[in-house]
């Protein structure tokens, strides 16, 4: 456990504990440079668990490639022993909890104008792959307290439990958030996305302006949870138009929800109209829900409707241990196992039936029975006119629906980390592709390869429409890259610890989720198979293709004298000598490959491996030997390339250099 004043690796020292979460502790901590930042550690007792840890080891990596002013800042990771601490910037103003307990409701544009900023870091998160899955006002924070704050204050925290969406949104085995701000889809078919973090900042909103949160109210913390699913959130007197855009927010259907970048655009047009309108005042939660015509469940999750209904409205004394724990209270982050179930054998179920005196005809079984021949009546003739020739002739188009897949890939050799997003809009008919460049420790550039593949295998490749870099079809003749529906993005620049990105239209109209997904799956291993294809010869694409760097010098040289390095890039197919990446001492301008991969000679450090023997100069890029010595290396750091080192050489001097 963690004690103030005692030391978190060689860098930091605990200061005070000043919250929790549900798999760690947060503490103010020290720097050696005097910096007062907060420390994530993970409980001792989720130590020994394989999923939690390796939950909490990715919030770091996660968060790196999430360098956006409303998003707290990671700084640093600390792995002592069993202890786990993500280092992050300290931000002093606390959290909206506290704005919500103290002050009440706000003022319809003061809570619009923080919602619209939380949507801002959700929608930069979402364009790089990352679900939150827990927003709630405990997680966004403020830089000053809520009386100072304005415009630009707003951070949004706790990526811990974030999910990295890949091929496709993940499907969960339990139970990942808050009950008050669960999305439905959530409980009721396990799974949450993007849409998940639009429905929970929604909630959020609501909270902001009611004072709290719209199905809170009498019965257990899986009855809040299941009335996100069966319930209506209860009407609030905000304006209408306000009114409308919380209504979209909440939708049960996740495909009814904007995205977190149209809502933030919403709410910003919106705020102008709020100014001047005083809070309301707070309510208290109703004793009854209206509920929804029908229940969300499409997808069967952990729990039928049937069961989730049961659960919701059995008294508490009666729920047994099929139930699932959703935590201490209904603002808590809860990340639980649900239940595994046993199928009861149907002989033992009618057994234990007792006997009914209902005639058949009017049990739920029959008049389900008999509205489901109904419905396949219907279907059976509605289907024989819509296949029949006329039908087909008269019939319209079928209207699709949007539909958004997102796809992150695991970062490369040189630190860059490519995410992709796709939205699918009907009504054009075409696909907006969206790719993301992130730099970690170096800045990079030059150019990158994009495969944007047909829809179907045998399909020619699409045209597409580019914003945000200079675009031209690749060709093999030049860049050695033989690759079918290859662009070339010329003049990328990436900051380091920043990201770009470049938007394509593409004329393709995937038939459904399944199709897009694997449409943007297939364009990402197209451009990872070409990139690191190891028939592939020369020095195009240098960010995405180079895998290292081998650090080479004369097998012995003479003191005292310049010290010759070679700098040899490694490619899929080897060490590549013919094309150095540099070399020291050196003379005319930088490599274009070295400019790429760690934006010039200021990327670049050599240091003496060999207690002495050598000198660097004030640059770092020249070294000189000094000393005799049997053995010696050279160490050097290329951008993201850290920790690089020689092969063992011998210094001697020149009396002995003709022996």
């Amino acid at each position: 456990m963690a004690q103030t004043g005692q030391a978190l690796g060689a860098s930091y020292r605990f200061g005070e504990r000043v919250g929790s979460g549900a798999v760690g502790e947060v503490w103010t901590v020290t720097s050696t440079d005097g910096r007062t930042l907060a420390a994530k550690v993970l409980r001792p007792e989720h130590a020994d668990d394989p999923s939690l840890v390796e939950r909490f080891v990715r919030e770091r990596s996660v968060l790196l490639g999430l360098q956006d002013s409303h998003i707290v800042t990671v700084r640093d990771m600390v792995v002592e022993g069993e202890r786990l601490a993500i280092v992050m910037d300290y931000v002093a103003g606390g959290s909206l909890r506290d704005v919500v307990r103290d002050a009440g409701p706000l003022p319809p544009q003061d809570a619009v104008n923080v919602a619209a900023e939380i949507f801002d870091a959700l929608a930069f998160a979402h364009s790089r792959g990352v679900t939150h899955r827990d927003i709630k006002p405990d997680n966004v924070l403020l830089t000053k307290p809520w009386s100072e704050c304005g415009s630009g204050d707003v951070r949004v925290s706790d990526f811990g439990i974030s999910d990295v969406v890949g091929e496709k949104i993940r499907q969960t085995t339990g139970l990942i958030g808050t009950p008050q701000y669960m999305p439905p889809e959530l409980i009721s078919q396990g799974r949450s996305g993007p849409l998940g973090d639009v429905y929970s900042t929604g909630v959020l909103l609501y909270e902001l302006l009611a004072g709290r949160t719209p199905f809170a109210g009498p019965g257990t913390d899986f009855t809040v949870a299941y009335r996100h699913v069966s319930s209506r959130p209860p009407r609030i007197p905000v304006e209408d138009a306000l009114w409308g855009v919380l209504e979209r927010l909440l939708a049960k259907d996740p495909d009814q929800r904007p995205t977190a970048h149209e809502a933030a655009a919403t709410l910003r047009r919106l705020a102008p109209r709020l100014a001047g309108i005083k809070p309301i005042a707070r309510g208290e939660a109703p004793e009854e829900f209206d509920d929804v015509e029908r229940h969300a469940t499409v997808v069967r999750g952990a729990f039928t409707d049937d069961d989730l209904e049961a659960l919701a409205t059995a008294p508490p004394s009666s729920l047994d241990a099929a139930t699932p724990e959703l935590g201490q209270a209904g603002n808590a982050t809860i990340v639980r196992p649900m239940p595994r179930r046993d199928e009861v054998p149907s002989t033992a179920v009618e057994r234990s039936e007792a006997p009914d005196a209902t005639p058949f005809w009017r049990t739920r079984k029959a008049l389900l029975l008999a509205g489901g021949a109904v419905l396949l009546i219907v279907a059976m003739v509605a289907g024989f006119f819509l296949l029949s020739p006329t039908a087909q002739q008269a019939a319209p188009a079928v209207q699709g629906q949007q539909l958004s897949a997102q796809l992150q890939d695991p970062a490369l050799p040189t630190g860059l980390t490519i995410s992709r997003s796709a939205t699918y809009e009907p009504s054009s008919g075409q696909v907006r592709l969206t790719v993301s460049y992130s730099a970690q420790k170096a800045p990079l550039s030059g150019e990158f390869l994009e495969v944007i593949p047909g829809l179907a295998e045998r399909d020619t490749c699409p045209a597409a429409t580019w914003d945000g870099a200079a675009v031209s079809r690749n060709q093999a003749s030049i860049s050695g890259v033989d690759v079918e529906c290859g662009w070339k993005l010329s003049g990328v620049e990436i900051p380091a610890g920043g990201s770009i990105q470049a938007t394509a239209k593409v004329p393709v109209a995937p038939a459904d989720q399944k199709s897009l997904d694997a449409w943007l799956r297939s364009g990402s291993e197209a451009t990872k198979a070409a990139t690191q294809d190891p028939a592939v010869k020369g020095t195009a694409y240098p960010v995405q293709r180079l895998k290292g760097v081998e650090v080479r010098t004369p097998a012995r040289v003479v003191t005292p004298s310049p010290l010759k390095i070679t700098l040899v890039p490694v490619w899929a197919g080897g060490a590549d000598e013919l094309n150095p990446l540099y070399v020291s001492p050196s003379s005319g301008k930088p490599s274009q490959m070295l400019a790429a991969v760690t934006g010039g000679e200021k990327g670049l450090r050599f240091a003496d491996g060999c207690g002495g023997a050598l000198a660097v100069d004030s640059s770092g890029l020249t070294v000189t030997a000094l000393q005799i010595t049997p053995q010696c290396t050279v160490r050097a750091s290329v951008g993201n390339f850290t920790e690089l080192q020689s092969a063992p050489f011998g210094i001697t001097s020149r009396e002995n250099a003709g022996d």
